[in-house]
């Protein structure tokens, strides 16, 4: 497999990952444009996101505190 090959697969690889964390995160109640931000920053905590609609927190202030 050469570089170009690679980089195909981890794009690939990505984009599943992004796109299934998009799809979690409207599950929970983000709008889509805020859930492709939060999708994209993989290092944001899907659960943390999750929790914090859960205990009533508007998706707005969400996204300000996890971004």
């Amino acid at each position: 497999m050469n570089a170009t090959e690679s980089d195909v697969i981890v794009e690939t690889e990505l984009g599943r990952v992004v796109g299934w964390r998009m799809r979690e995160l409207m599950r929970a109640g983000y709008p889509e444009g805020s859930a492709r931000q939060l999708a994209e920053r993989v290092e944001i905590d899907l659960h943390r996101a999750a929790d914090l609609l859960k205990t009533g927190c508007p998706p707005e202030t969400a996204l300000r505190i996890l971004l």
